[in-house]
């Protein structure tokens, strides 16, 4: 099964000069815990609502600091096309739920997001291997 199966499309972002409150008002409507954060409508990072409620204390922040002084600058990808046992490995060893997803490896336009739970909604007891890897990736999560 490929990545674009069951990925969250129809993207959406917030941008780097957003508020923090912004950001969490964002994540509220939507009832996400992720957006990924863009400057020109380029990717330079992501914001989760644990950033939020832990970078900003821990550092001191405001609801009124910019998002971009939070986010996480690492955007962690993959590609559409890419194989979702694949991603499952990506995501247990880069310690993430979620991922931006990318079109192409040549053209890398932002197209989604896949998350842990995407996936788990997609197995079946056909599939006892995609299965299995959901649980090892979740097992760090308790």
């Amino acid at each position: 099964m490929q990545v674009k199966q069951l990925m969250t499309d129809k993207p959406e972002y917030i941008d780097a000069n957003a508020t923090i409150r912004e950001a969490a008002l964002r994540l509220a409507e939507t009832g996400r815990g992720f957006t990924p954060v863009a400057e020109r409508e380029k990717l330079v990072g992501v914001v989760t609502d644990r950033d939020i409620a832990i970078r900003t204390m821990a550092n001191g922040k405001t609801a009124d600091d910019h998002v971009s002084d939070i986010m996480s600058g690492k955007v962690l990808y993959c590609y559409q096309d890419d194989d979702v046992k694949d991603v499952l490995q990506n995501m247990y060893q880069q310690n993430v739920q979620r991922l931006v997803v990318l079109n192409n490896r040549t053209n890398k336009d932002f197209v989604g997001v896949v998350s842990l739970s995407d996936i788990a909604e997609q197995c079946d007891k056909k599939d006892a291997d995609l299965m299995q890897r959901v649980v090892h990736c979740c097992q760090r999560y308790h």
